[in-house]
């Protein structure tokens, strides 16, 4: 039994930082079995690598040489001496999404929106706001309704834990309040919403740790800072067999129980809630077998 429709899905499992300043980096992208690149014009590259990078990357989101992966620029910060030129060549560029540093207001959203349709942004060119300060915490209900444009918020977890002037800790219990509340403002918006990355790549089980608590959390996905990250990742935010199972058999008792008042699975009771619930789930699987 498949999904309906008003469930559709586009998989942002793993979402992979890519320095658009780095050929190679960029040649290798193309090999890796992520759902998404941020093609990076912002840390990653240095002030003098600027400029090639832009023209790096908008090349890239031209190209038709990267699959089904969903491709986004990420732009140098508002205020910047790059941030208008990024935007505008972005823009041109029509990636999937224009990922911004630093988004603290829903008036920074509305701007930055007006900003790439005068570039000529096309419809499919979506805004992704970063969140990673206090004020987008405060404002993230504000932000995430300001502009039917905006399509998902990126939490920046390591600006986040140097403003709150807090630890990086197993467990993240200094975040949990953040990121919950970002959390909120995506689900009532009806945006995605992508965790922050794991700076240790050599920490295996810790990062696997990490990817299920934002999954458990209700995260779409996560951003990373390194291709072996990318399998672990895509493994823990997709459904396992006994999920998929589990929910064709909700959908099937919930079809053969029509109009009988109560309807049991397995002994447990079915009602809107877990049907809803059972059609995300194959949705996702659904749209992630597509990919390949």
């Amino acid at each position: 039994m498949s999904a309906s429709p008003e469930t559709s899905y586009t998989p942002r499992r793993s979402v992979l930082y890519m320095p658009s300043s780095n050929a190679r980096a960029l040649e290798k992208a193309k090999t890796i079995a992520v759902d998404a690149l941020i093609l990076d014009l912002e840390d990653a590259v240095a002030p003098d690598d600027k400029p090639a990078a832009r023209e790096a990357a908008c090349a890239a989101v031209t190209s038709g040489k990267y699959g089904d992966k969903e491709l986004t620029i990420r732009v140098n910060g508002i205020g910047t001496r790059w941030h208008e030129e990024d935007l505008a060549a972005a823009a041109k560029a029509g990636p999937a999404g224009i990922v911004v540093p630093k988004v603290g207001s829903a008036d920074e959203v509305r701007s930055l929106v007006a900003a790439m349709e005068a570039a000529g942004a096309p419809e499919r060119t979506r805004l992704w706001a970063m969140v990673e300060t206090p004020a987008a915490i405060f404002s993230a209900r504000e932000i995430a309704q300001a502009s039917p444009r905006l399509e998902a918020f990126v939490l920046g977890t390591n600006d986040l834990v140097k403003e709150l002037q807090a630890q990086h800790v197993p467990g993240r219990e200094p975040l949990l309040t953040s990121l919950q509340l970002a959390l909120l403002a995506g689900r009532e918006a009806g945006i995605a919403v992508l965790d922050g990355v794991y700076n240790d790549v050599k920490d295996a089980e810790g990062f696997a740790a990490e990817c299920v608590q934002g999954r458990d959390m209700g995260f779409d996905g996560k951003t990373l800072i390194h291709p072996g990250q990318v399998e672990a990742c895509n493994a823990t935010f997709a459904p396992d067999e006994a999920a998929v199972e589990d929910a064709r058999g909700v959908l099937q008792a919930w079809q053969d129980g029509a109009g009988s008042g109560v309807v049991t699975y397995q002994g447990r009771l079915v009602e809107q809630l877990h049907v809803d619930i059972a059609e995300r789930v194959l949705a996702t699987h659904e749209a992630i077998v597509a990919r390949g």
